[in-house]
């Protein structure tokens, strides 16, 4: 086999993996603009007219509550949990990768440990700390534990980043009068900038997507976020608008694809370095 036809095979290949891969969104993308008697019903991809009802419906919203009221209740989330996670995430990785301390080593195992730690288990007992608290039904639930550099999956991507960070600049700072702090601050993190970005992307997409923990802690409707809010358009006790809901999801991905985009270039050096070095 030639090497020609091997690039052809390839790349073949590849575009038949991607159209798998993007069918959903170019279905969900038709699908919101389709009439409400053929969302379901028909087997066409392509709808027979275009019809914006779906979206004028869907951001009224429901529940008596506008969809922009969703909205703007994620991007508070999502940036909350965002700056926390970069402030105490940085902070700890920092500390574990740069600094000698004693139990470091045992430490950093013991964190990377509760990686295999189920959400689920710790759910119940944090549900019940926050309860007391009086921050159930609030915002607090969602963005105060990543105070707490909870995801250790970022501070192990950025400990491995700061890890290929030459450990001469921090000699040549101290030569320079600067301590522990400006050292972090004004040598360390910028270089660190990839890992940061990729934290932040991963963090706004898991927290924009997310559900599950989103229903436990708020019980309002106008608290509720995107994901709750789409649930608002599926009521099994009466009529459904599953044109709203699609039209809904639809836009609910602009978000991310474009928070993506910003940031995709950072995104992958910050993947690449943080799995090469340490």
């Amino acid at each position: 086999m030639t090497v020609r036809l091997k690039t052809i095979i390839w790349h073949v290949l590849c575009v038949a993996a991607v159209a798998v891969v993007l069918y959903p969104l170019v279905w969900l993308t038709f699908a919101s603009v389709k009439p409400p008697a053929e969302v379901l019903s028909s087997l066409s991809l392509l709808p027979s007219e275009i019809v914006l009802d779906g979206y004028r419906q869907g951001w009224e919203g429901a529940a008596g509550i506008g969809f922009g009221t969703f909205f703007l209740n994620s991007f508070l989330v999502a940036f909350g949990s965002v700056l926390a996670n970069l402030v105490s995430c940085t902070l700890a990785a920092y500390a574990f990768a740069r600094l000698r301390f004693r139990f470091s080593g045992p430490l950093f195992v013991f964190m990377i440990a509760t990686l295999m730690l189920p959400h689920h288990a710790t759910l119940i007992p944090q549900y019940v700390i926050f309860k007391q608290a009086g921050f159930a039904n609030t915002f607090l639930p969602l963005i105060l534990p990543k105070l707490l550099a909870t995801e250790a999956f970022f501070v192990f991507l950025i400990v491995q980043f700061m890890r290929g960070i030459p450990r001469e600049l921090d000699e040549a700072a101290t030569i320079d009068g600067c301590g522990v702090y400006r050292t972090f601050w004004n040598v360390v993190l910028p270089l660190a900038k990839p890992a940061l970005v990729t934290t932040s992307i991963f963090t706004f997409i898991w927290t924009w997507n997310d559900f599950f923990t989103q229903m436990v802690y708020l019980n309002d409707a106008e608290k509720f976020t995107v994901p709750l809010g789409l649930r608002l358009f599926v009521d099994t006790s009466s009529q459904s608008n599953f044109g709203a809901m699609f039209a809904m999801s639809a836009l609910a991905l602009v978000p991310i694809v474009l928070f993506f985009l910003v940031f995709q270039r950072l995104l992958v050096e910050g993947v690449n370095t943080s799995g090469m070095k340490g």
